[in-house]
């Protein structure tokens, strides 16, 4: 093949915390699927320092940064290495995979058969019998009587038969009974006394039998493949070797493992009653409902999410979680325990980004493309540490599909920055031209406005669209994001698929853009949160664009929360604004006249939001459908706060059911389906592009 190319070159690689990182030089061997490396290129006639085979490895990209990435081998060894940028760490990524490819193939072809090895269990009884009672000292060669012969030397191997594959199906299943027997056990001793279903040796023990048997489930998938690969000579096309599902619901097993019991329905509260009684949306009114700002009341509410008592308590719940995780899996459709979550939806999440509406409507004012740019990007930078409530990484309420979110901002036009020379004022005609005035004719407030709605539009998969918009000052954004959850193992990575984009009606400018991905980190001990990964900001018609890379903590040293970007001019490829610093903490700006403005984020003023009092607000807007877990959470009761959750999640599952059943399709309320995105009903654009229609049709 042409890509199968022998490459060579010098690799930063990771020694250890003594020496860090040394430059070596690599060679891939393609022809006998090795991965070499020197200590120089002027060593390479000597032995090799170091050597891996690469037939069954992992070649995996870091999410550390775009420089990264780690040879996994197959005998667990491991290198990491950094290229010198992206485009060279693309390189050697691909070429290494199309050869680890190529040689885990031609073993598979090649893999001694299963008749060679005999299998034998010590035991196919009960959890009751002997077999299964052993003692601590036995180890696993007891369970699993594993002999290797050696073949002849000289003798083409024989095709694996398929009932071998049956034999070892049988017997797969007898260790999976027996395996569930044992979680039996131990959850069925007693919450208290000498020895507890809580007791930390057995839920290891719990843990690694359960990791065990999904690694032997593992290890007989990839068996199949193999035969299959000698079957037709060699794998599919296009074929990969995947990890398999757990074999236990995650859904059961929120208490060490045991199914939830839920009071029967007539002892459950009116309140879950009331929350299981709600009936199905599309046959509640669905038409757009225009929220009236006087009624929203400024927001008292302050969760902050420092206490980290409830997963101190229910560590061990955590722990069985992870046992019945797997590196990669999507957390979409797993229910985690109610514990970790923060007291809000993730649609009152993304409306606290617009916690400084000041620098939001500020955008507008600069008196150029540039200035508008990197005000855009100040904005930008500054929203995700007030979207954050508290240090400690919670998880907010997963939205019901449906689920609403509305607030608004009242910001006075002299705390808005304005362009140099100018005031805020100066700017009202280009508006007022467009927009009606006052029917009473009332003085003009001395504040701007800024309204936001989210909807949930869809459940599989979870998608929010959100929107925005100051009349005003002819501004509003529009976005969409799906989030991906998957399990990293000691941490959680959440990607925000999506777009948005801001409209800034003034200038006729539209500047589009991304939203990074975030981490919570160190579950099992104190969990916080990171961001990681490259946005980019773009606005077509001045032809300035941002490149936005959110750095996460390097394996040894490094700063935590680090960020780095700049703006530039397309046309000329000239940088303009350099940024650099901490998300949550101090960021930097230096410009191109060599100008250096320094933003302090701990100290700069947040809005509160405005939002309507709950008995006002309707019955799938977030604080109302939420309010009993909320209050349970505040309460610290986690147990009622769970009852509470369950309920509306199993409506929604009903919900879902009976759609189905009848082929009924979602319809949103303010949100339209667009290509792959989701717009809202009724955006700034059209309305002032109406009523600009309108007044030339009076002229």
């Amino acid at each position: 093949s042409d890509h199968m190319e022998n490459i060579c070159g010098y690799l930063m690689k990771y020694t250890n915390l003594v020496t860090g990182w040394q430059y070596r030089y690599f060679v891939l061997n393609n022809d006998a699927g090795l991965l070499e490396y020197f200590v120089n290129e002027q060593s390479r006639h000597l032995k090799p320092r170091g050597t891996l085979q690469l037939a069954g490895a992992v070649i995996s990209p870091s999410d550390e940064d775009s420089h990264t990435f780690t040879v996994n081998a197959a005998s667990g060894e491991q290198y990491k290495l950094r290229a010198t940028d992206a485009k060279e760490r693309q390189h050697w990524v691909s070429r290494l995979q199309i050869c680890t490819q190529h040689h885990t193939e031609a073993i598979g072809k090649n893999n001694p058969p299963l008749k060679s090895r005999s299998f034998s269990l010590a035991s196919q009884g009960s959890a009751n019998s002997p077999g299964v009672q052993r003692r601590p000292s036995q180890n696993a060669v007891s369970f699993f009587n594993v002999g290797h012969h050696r073949l002849p030397t000289g003798k083409r191997v024989p095709i694996v038969q398929p009932d071998h594959l049956v034999d070892v199906r049988e017997m797969m299943s007898q260790a999976e009974g027996q395996q569930r027997d044992l979680i039996r056990s131990i959850e069925c001793l007693p919450a208290s006394g000498h020895l507890t279903s809580l007791d930390q040796d057995l839920l290891m023990l719990k843990a690694t039998s359960m990791a065990t048997m999904n690694c032997l489930n593992d290890c007989f998938h990839i068996l199949q493949l193999q035969h299959a690969s000698q079957q037709k000579g060699s794998l599919p096309a296009g074929t990969t070797i995947s990890w398999l599902e757990p074999k236990i619901s995650l859904a059961n097993h929120f208490k060490n493992g045991a199914a939830q019991n839920f009071p029967a329905e007539i002892n459950k509260p009116a309140s879950v009653r009331e929350e299981q009684s709600i009936t199905e949306p599309c046959q509640l009114t669905r038409e757009p409902e225009e929220i009236n700002p006087d009624e929203e009341l400024e927001d008292i509410c302050d969760d902050k999410e420092d206490d980290l008592g409830a997963v101190e308590e229910q560590r061990s719940v955590i722990l069985h979680l992870l046992s019945q995780l797997k590196l990669g899996m999507d957390l979409t459709r797993v229910v985690l325990p109610t514990f970790i979550l923060e007291k809000r939806s993730l649609l009152e999440m993304y409306a606290d980004f617009m916690s400084h509406p000041d620098l939001f409507i500020a955008i507008t004012n600069g008196s150029s493309g540039e200035e508008r740019m990197i005000r855009f990007v100040e904005y930008y930078l500054t929203s995700f540490h007030e979207g954050r409530k508290g240090a400690i990484a919670k998880k907010p309420y997963n939205p019901i599909i449906g689920e609403t979110f509305h607030c608004s901002w009242r910001m006075p036009k002299n705390n808005v920055a304005t362009d140099a020379g100018t005031n805020s004022s100066a700017h009202s005609p280009s508006e007022q031209g467009t927009l009606p005035k006052d029917p009473d004719g009332q003085a003009e407030p001395d504040y701007y406005t800024v309204k936001f709605v989210a909807e949930q539009v869809s459940h599989h998969p979870p998608v929010s669209g959100f929107y925005a918009e100051c009349v005003e000052r002819n501004m509003c954004v529009n976005a969409h994001v799906w989030t991906k959850s998957k399990f990293l193992g000691m941490s959680i990575g959440v990607t925000m698929v999506g777009e948005g984009v801001l409209h800034l009606l003034e200038h006729g400018e539209e500047y589009t853009f991304s939203l990074p991905c975030a981490y919570a980190r160190s579950i099992l001990t104190v969990p916080w949160v990171e961001l990681g990964g490259k946005v980019n900001i773009n606005c077509a018609k001045t032809g300035y664009s941002a490149s936005i890379n959110f750095h996460t903590k390097p394996f040894y040293g490094g700063k935590l929360h680090r960020v780095t970007g700049e703006v530039k001019q397309n046309m000329t490829n000239t940088v303009v604004c350099r940024v650099q610093g901490e998300w949550n903490s101090v960021l930097e700006f230096t410009y191109s006249n060599g100008e250096t403005k320094y933003v302090d984020l701990t100290k700069l003023s947040v809005t509160r939001k405005r939002v309507r009092p709950l008995e006002k607000q309707g019955p799938f807007e977030s604080r109302r459908l939420w309010q009993h877990v909320t209050e349970s959470l505040r309460d610290g009761d986690i147990d009622k706060a769970t009852e509470h959750k369950r309920a509306l999640e199993e409506r929604q599952r009903n919900e879902e059911r009976l759609r189905a059943e009848t082929e009924t399709p979602w319809c949103t309320k303010y949100f339209l389906k667009d290509g792959d995105g989701w717009v809202y009903h009724k955006p700034l654009w059209k309305t002032v592009s109406a009523a600009q229609t309108q007044q030339m049709d009076s002229n």
